[in-house]
């Protein structure tokens, strides 16, 4: 079993649900979360790696200076074909151009995430899963659109809901295309002290 050091005030800096979900699934809930609230833009000619890099690190630092003495995780997920990242939108066309160029080819999912305290500097880390979408229809496309499940999703889907039906090749974690790689987060933690693993049954 585990136990969760209650010595440790453990911030998620995100206000994304499905973290905090996908934490809850392996018994971890925040003592805290906050939104760390910054400008994504994404910059001109910045590669997918370089600015999901930079965006973690600007969420670590905004909120670690409002909160200097807790154990924080923060995280950034993007969806990438090639050097093109594909952002979180709420613009119907923009996510019929996302399902189209995604349609019947293989991209990438790659997580940042940092989890840091006073005693505990960790690295940044990076995790990538590969994902394949079918050849999709106009009448798939549309059906999906109509769903509206690809509002604030990057890529314009969401792995765990309808879109599941389209997606027929996964290879890497699935946690991770969720929002959050959930066996290398786990181990940050216990490197970090916050979970305690008890060996008696």
């Amino acid at each position: 079993m585990i136990d969760l050091n209650n010595e440790i005030h453990f911030i998620l800096g995100s206000s994304s649900p499905r973290r905090l979900e996908l934490l809850a699934q392996i018994g971890i809930i925040p003592n805290q979360t906050v939104s760390p609230k910054i400008e994504e833009k994404i910059l001109k000619n910045e590669l997918p790696l370089s600015y999901v890099k930079r965006i973690v690190t600007k969420k670590m630092s905004k909120v670690r200076k409002e909160n200097p003495t807790s154990l924080i995780l923060t995280a950034d997920t993007i969806v990438h074909v090639g050097r093109r990242i594909l952002n979180k939108t709420s613009e119907l066309k923009e996510a019929e151009s996302f399902l189209k160029l995604l349609s019947g080819r293989r991209h990438k999912v790659t997580t940042a995430f940092i989890i840091s305290s006073p005693s505990y500097k960790g690295k940044l880390n990076l995790v990538s899963s590969i994902v394949k979408f079918k050849r999709l229809t106009l009448q798939e496309i549309d059906f999906y659109l109509k769903t509206n499940e690809w509002k604030g999703k990057a890529g314009g889907y969401g792995v765990q809901g309808i879109a599941s039906r389209y997606i027929n090749f996964i290879s890497g974690s699935y946690s991770n295309i969720v929002g959050l790689p959930l066996a290398d987060v786990y181990g940050k933690l216990i490197a970090a002290g916050f979970i305690k693993i008890n060996e008696k049954l």
